[in-house]
């Protein structure tokens, strides 16, 4: 009786959450619009202000566009003048796909994101992990992180065969399922237990890990778990106004790696002077990884 009574509870409560997500207004970025007295709890800024460019400007970008040269200086100058003025937001996907040379890419890269996928899904999927269980795989890594930590020394000095992970990499793998319940709540693809949210979680943590694991710095010997920060693994998605986070994406898929860094300096930089006021070091690491909205 009991287990039929909580059952019923659980489906009321998801009825519930699915009626809340359906009554919901979802902004251009696809964010639910809050009642203004929720956005501080959630973090999150509704009033986007990036420029507009004028039907003369978009012209002239077009036209970039359709003669572009990642490897002329003059294109990727006219292209950085155009990311300072602000991308419209129709053409930023065909503004990325010119910087990555994705065309260009496909035809001479051997990289296969199936495979590598494959290769990191299997031993996840032998320890019982999947992506469509974010909650159990947490439950799992924990488990099998505290295992890999107990039993390292034995298996280094026996003959037992190496585990497919080292305790880095699960480490990494349950610090990347943790931080799918904290990444952007209010997301209409992430939110709720709808089968969207579902598949949009899984297919975060498959891309997520992926890029863990085949991520180039461990080639130099420097482990993905010493720079995974909320700022670097997500490349400043957990900023409260979506149209910085694209704009400072802009930058970074032209600079590379030194727009990462310039931008956690000029982080740093605009909240020094509240930093500056703090005199308890508990209270600093909240407001740098809650960067308020109005800075």
């Amino acid at each position: 009786m009991r287990r039929r009574s909580s059952s019923s509870n659980a489906s009321r409560r998801s009825s519930t959450v699915r009626r809340r997500s359906e009554n919901l207004r979802f902004d251009e970025f696809g964010f639910a619009v809050t009642k203004r007295k929720d956005r501080k709890l959630h973090h999150r800024c509704h009033e986007y202000s990036y420029p507009q460019l004028g039907s003369v400007r978009v012209k002239e970008l077009c036209e970039l566009l359709s003669y572009w040269n990642g490897a002329s200086f003059i294109c990727r100058s006219q292209i950085e003048r155009f990311i300072r003025m602000g991308v419209p937001p129709s053409l930023r996907g065909q503004v990325w796909k010119c910087l990555l040379g994705i065309d260009s890419l496909r035809e001479t890269s051997d990289f296969n994101y199936q495979n590598c996928l494959s290769e990191v899904r299997g031993p996840l999927v032998d320890l019982g992990v999947s992506e469509y269980g974010i909650l159990s795989a947490i439950a799992t890594l924990s488990e099998t992180q505290n295992d890999l930590g107990l039993n390292q020394q034995q298996q280094q000095s026996s003959s037992c065969p190496e585990p497919r992970y080292s305790v880095d990499d699960i480490t990494l793998f349950r610090q990347i399922a943790l931080d799918l319940q904290r990444s952007f709540p209010t997301h209409r693809s992430l939110m709720g237990e709808s089968p969207e949210a579902i598949e949009g979680q899984a297919k975060l943590f498959r891309v997520l890990i992926a890029y863990a694991k085949y991520s180039p710095q461990e080639s130099v010997g420097v482990l993905s778990v010493h720079f995974v920060t909320p700022w670097f693994l997500t490349l400043f998605s957990s900023l409260p106004c979506w149209d910085s986070v694209l704009a400072v994406w802009d930058l970074i898929i032209l600079h590379g790696l030194s727009a990462v860094f310039r931008t956690a300096l000029t982080i740093i930089e605009l909240l020094e002077p509240r930093l500056m006021e703090l005199s308890d070091e508990a209270a600093v690491l909240p407001l740098l990884l809650r960067v308020p909205v109005d800075v």
